[in-house]
C-alpha cells in the first residue's frame, strides 16, 4: 500500500499534533508511545505515522500503538533517528511498504505494525510489569525519606490573587479521557463555579470545553499561548534550585511579570492540588490526574513519592473525577419523549380549562371554521 503526504516532523508528538492534518505523514521519536498521544493523533485525523522509536519496547504493554493501528493509522515503527536528518519539515515523502522514501529514494525502513503484531508484543510486555513495578517501587521509596516534608511540613505556596479559601477547585491534567470528563462535568461547573486550574495542557482542555482558567501551573511547555495570554494567573513550575525554563516562554509572551516561579520536587498536578490544599479550598476535584503504574509509566515517570505524599495530605477533600463520564450517561428514549409530550398537552388542556380568554378564542375560531365552511 502506497501513501503520500507532507512531512511534519517534530520530537514531541504532543508539539506536532498542534499543526497535523489529514493529509499529513506525521514523524515522530517517541518510545512506547502512551494512550494521551495517540488519542491526539487520531484527532488530528492523519493516517500515517512514522516513528524514529519502537512504538513498543517491551518494557510494559502500553496502549497507544494499539489504538492507532485500530483507528487505521499506518504505523512504520522504528526507523531509526537518522530520519530526522534525510527528511525536511514539508517535504513531499511516500510510504511504500516498510520504507520511507523521498523523491523516489529510501530515506527510511522500518516495520508495519499490524493490530495483530501490537497485540502480541503487547502480550509479551505483559511479563515485564512485574520487573517495572518491582523497580517503580524502589524508586518511590527512595525519594519518600527526601521529599517527606510534603506531608509533614507547612508549605510555602505561590500567592494568588484569584479567592480559593472555602471553594471548590477544578483541577485539570491533559491525561486519560480528560476531555469526556469534562464535558460530564460541565453542569457541576456552571452550578457551583469552582476555581478552575489548568496544569499545562489542561488549561487548553478547559477552553475548549468554553471556560476560562483562572490559574494556569505547569512547565509550560504544552500549553497554549492562547491559554497564557486568557488573563489566567500563572505558576510556573521550578527545579529545587530555583531554575524556571518556562519563564523564558512566558517572557516572550510578555506575561512573565505577573506570574509565579514554585521550586519542588514534584509533578505539575502534586503542585496545583497543593495549592488548592494549602489555600484552604473546601473540595478538590480532580480530572485526568495519574494514579497507576501503567499511567506513570506512559508520563516517563521512575517513581510517585510526591504523588503518594500530596495524596495523603490531601486525601480528606480530594474526589478524583477520573472516568466520571463513564459512570452515568444520559439517554432520551421514546418512553422520556411520549412523557414529555403527554405533560405538554395536559398542560394546554389546564390552560384552556381555566382561562375563560382562551375558551372564548377557541369558540371564536371553530365558529369562524364553521362559517366558512357553510355548517
Amino acid at each position: 500500500m502506497r501513501h503520500q503526504g507532507t512531512a511534519r516532523l517534530d520530537k514531541r508528538t504532543k508539539d506536532l499534533v498542534k499543526r497535523l492534518g489529514p493529509d499529513d505523514v506525521a514523524v515522530i521519536d517517541h518510545v512506547d508511545m502512551d494512550r494521551v498521544s495517540a488519542e491526539a493523533l487520531l484527532a488530528t485525523g492523519v493516517e500515517v505515522v512514522v516513528n524514529a522509536a519502537p512504538s513498543i519496547s517491551g518494557a510494559y504493554p502500553n496502549v497507544g500503538p494499539l489504538l492507532l493501528t485500530r483507528g487505521g493509522v499506518t504505523l512504520i515503527d522504528a526507523v531509526g533517528p537518522g530520519v530526522f536528518e534525510r527528511i525536511r519539515e514539508g517535504d513531499t515523502i511516500e510510504v511504500v511498504g516498510d520504507d520511507v522514501l523521498k523523491d523516489g529514494e529510501v530515506c527510511a525502513t522500518g516495520t508495519r505494525l499490524s493490530v495483530a503484531e501490537v497485540e502480541r508484543r503487547m502480550e509479551e510486555a505483559k511479563a515485564n510489569l512485574g520487573e517495572q513495578l518491582d523497580a517503580f517501587a524502589r524508586n518511590t521509596l527512595q525519594y519518600l525519606e527526601r521529599e517527606r516534608a510534603i506531608l509533614t511540613d507547612d508549605m510555602w505556596v505561590p500567592h494568588v490573587d484569584v479567592p480559593i479559601h472555602g471553594r471548590h477547585v477544578l483541577v485539570v491534567v491533559r491525561g486519560y479521557d480528560f476531555k469526556e470528563d469534562i464535558t460530564a462535568l460541565t453542569p457541576y461547573i456552571r452550578e457551583m463555579k469552582p476555581v478552575l486550574v489548568g496544569v499545562d495542557g489542561g488549561a487548553d482542555a478547559l477552553m475548549e470545553a468554553g471556560f476560562r482558567p483562572d490559574i494556569i501551573v505547569g512547565d509550560m511547555d504544552s500549553v497554549t499561548d492562547e491559554a497564557l495570554l486568557s488573563g489566567a494567573e500563572l505558576i510556573v513550575h521550578a527545579y529545587a534550585d530555583g531554575r524556571a525554563p518556562g519563564m523564558e516562554r512566558l517572557e516572550a509572551l510578555g506575561v512573565a511579570d505577573a506570574a509565579h516561579t514554585w521550586p519542588l520536587t514534584a509533578t505539575s498536578e502534586d503542585l496545583a492540588l497543593l495549592l488548592a490544599w494549602e489555600s484552604g479550598a473546601d473540595l478538590i476535584v480532580a480530572v485526568g490526574t495519574h494514579a497507576n503504574l501503567v499511567e506513570y509509566l506512559d508520563k516517563g515517570r521512575r517513581g510517585m513519592a510526591s504523588t503518594f505524599l500530596v495524596r495523603l495530605k490531601v486525601g480528606p477533600k480530594l474526589v478524583d473525577a477520573k472516568g466520571v463520564n463513564k459512570l452515568y450517561r444520559s439517554a432520551v428514549g421514546p418512553a422520556h419523549l411520549m412523557l414529555l409530550v403527554g405533560a405538554a398537552l395536559v398542560a394546554a388542556s389546564a390552560v384552556v380549562l381555566i382561562s375563560a380568554e382562551v375558551r372564548a378564542f377557541l369558540e371564536l375560531m371553530i365558529l369562524n371554521v364553521r362559517a366558512a365552511l357553510g355548517v
